[in-house]
């Protein structure tokens, strides 16, 4: 009776801050300092959910989930409700738990699906389009997610449903990101969608829609019968069969999010709680700081040539590793224990040769006897609680398909799995047979949420999107904090670089110093610039009573806490 009428109470309340009328302006905060929560995601109404459920009472996973649900509205390239992704926690009391909410492989799905009858990949089929949806977990893991929050969940929906209902002012980035997915979203949707309109959007345009808002209801109201049953299934398996894709009621019926622990390890003194399989990240960003922390880069310097080369190095190492042995526990057996082995880590190093590049057709994977549109967010709240989530659509908007009426984009996850063992993804990462498509397989991800603890209390959580470049991001993240002992804004904000073992080349953003370029040049590395890499969202805790929250730069990032 009394869990009855919590209910009801919730969803009064939640039509009162439905009906509030009209888009409200909002400004970005890139730097915040708090004393009782905070949140760092990739938009400031989205962090704004978050802080107002905690100050409601919530803890923060209340505010993960609120975060969430209001990115999947005002940020609708890489938030999601269409896609999946990973949780990492530290709870108050010590506890932690990761929680895995990856796409699955749709039971129809085979390991040649995407390959022409010569054998060839035919790439934009795991792209762009139905066919490269896999079934999609941000619902369910919103719903494991709750296990450990305080309030009803319809109230952790009302933001999200009142942004969706009421329309928020899109920036001039957004503006961008949607009229470049003009031809994409009219080309491939059976159904008229919110993010198409007669003429080109621009800075200031509200975007409202009411079809995502019905469909958050129906989440509100049912929980994940909400989403995987009823009126949202039906709607995203009519949708498949219009378009010839192959998600079926029985795939959403049969999703179920995984909860586990957090992948553990020491550096330097800290302990490192991040993402297990089939998160590529926690290995590689374990392997990575294993490889350097007997090399004393604190001596050398930030973005000395010496401390570059050492990364530099160690990336290729991992990421050849990557690319052999990881793949879905489930399906594959990973060799874990013997990849993050000191031994092994310090044998994997034994040929790099300061001063001198390596190259990648002489470095293959060790011997063994395993979009960049993805969004984080990190929270802290005033219990001492911590988690960081990231999520993604993989590329851009996913495939660019709305399940019709439902309003939320589909993925285009199935491009993560090796289309073809040997073969690169839209990210350039090759794959092996650990990755190869099977029906009910998650793909491999590179996703990083990442907890960084001092005496057993949290001291960094942290994360960012950027498809392959995830783990080096952070791995320079990390190393920027513990070892150079940058401070927040910096460890952020600072120019990164980034290698992935093939293409045998070191990707750099602007601003990354040149004389560091040349030198390394010298040694034989060859470097390529590029667009940003990653949007770090970083909360440090300094002390009890004191948190600093920094949202990246590199995007319209924001904080917010009180």
């Amino acid at each position: 009776m009394m869990r009855s009428l919590i209910f009801l109470l919730c969803m009064l309340s939640l039509d009162v801050l439905a009906r509030q009328t009209g888009p409200k302006p909002y400004s970005v905060t890139k730097r915040i300092e708090a004393r009782k929560y905070a949140v760092a995601s990739a938009h400031p109404l989205a962090s704004e959910a978050g802080t107002e459920v905690m100050k409601a009472g919530g803890n923060a996973f209340d505010a993960a989930i609120a975060t969430q649900l209001a990115l999947a509205v005002v940020y609708p390239e890489a938030g999601n409700l269409g896609g999946g992704g990973f949780l990492v926690a530290n709870m108050h009391n010590g506890k932690t738990v990761a929680i895995n909410y990856r796409e699955m492989a749709p039971g129809k799905a085979h390991r040649d699906m995407y390959l022409d009858s010569a054998g060839n990949p035919i790439v934009k089929k795991s792209l762009e389009g139905h066919l490269a949806a896999g079934v999609p977990g941000t619902v369910a893991g919103l719903i494991a997610t709750h296990a450990y929050a305080r309030l009803p969940f319809a109230r952790l929906v009302a933001p999200a449903i009142r942004l969706a209902e009421h329309g928020y002012i899109i920036t001039a980035a957004e503006a961008r990101g949607l009229n470049r997915h003009r031809d994409n979203f009219l080309r491939l949707n059976t159904r008229p969608t919110a993010f198409v309109k007669d003429t080109p959007w621009k800075e200031g345009d509200t975007l409202v829609q009411k079809d995502l808002a019905r469909t958050l209801r129906l989440i509100a109201e049912k929980g994940a019968a909400g989403f995987y049953a009823g009126e949202t299934a039906q709607k995203i398996v009519e949708e498949m069969q219009r378009g010839g894709g192959i998600i079926s009621l029985e795939d959403l019926q049969n999703y179920r999010a995984e909860v586990l622990q957090p992948l553990r390890f020491k550096f330097r003194g800290y302990d490192v709680l991040t993402m297990p399989l089939p998160s590529s990240g926690g290995i590689c960003l374990q392997q990575l700081l294993g490889m350097v922390e007997k090399h004393p880069m604190e001596n050398w310097g930030f973005h000395n040539p010496k401390s570059v080369q050492l990364m530099v190095e160690a990336e290729r190492r991992a990421y050849a590793d990557r690319a052999e042995y990881l793949g879905d526990p489930h399906f594959v057996k990973v060799p874990v224990k013997t990849l993050t082995d000191t031994a092994y880590l310090q044998r994997r190093m034994a040929d790099f040769t300061p001063g001198l590049a390596s190259l990648s057709a002489r470095v293959p994977a060790g011997v063994i006897k395993e979009s960049e549109q993805t969004t984080h967010l990190s929270v802290v709240d005033a219990q001492g609680n911590a988690v960081a989530v990231t999520t993604t659509l993989n590329g851009g908007y996913g495939c660019d398909v709305v399940a019709g009426g439902a309003g939320f984009l589909l993925n285009n996850e199935m491009d993560d799995f090796s289309v073809k063992p040997g073969s690169p993804n839209m990210y350039g990462l090759l794959g092996n047979e650990a990755n190869a498509i099977a029906p009910g397989k998650r793909m491999l991800s590179s996703m990083t949420p990442t907890i960084v603890l001092r005496n057993k209390q949290p001291l960094l959580v942290t994360g960012t999107p950027g498809g392959s470049t995830i783990i080096t991001s952070m791995f320079q993240t990390l190393v920027n904090a513990l070892v150079f002992g940058l401070d927040a804004d910096q460890t952020v904000n600072a120019p990164k670089f980034h290698h992935q073992w093939l293409p045998d080349v070191v990707y750099i953003e602007k601003g990354f110093p040149e004389p560091v370029k040349h030198s390394l040049e010298r040694m034989g590395y060859k470097f390529t610039s590029r667009e940003s890499i990653g949007r770090t969202e970083l909360i440090k805790i300094h002390g009890k009573g004191k948190l600093e929250a920094v949202a990246d730069n590199r995007g319209d990032d924001s904080a917010a806490g009180e």
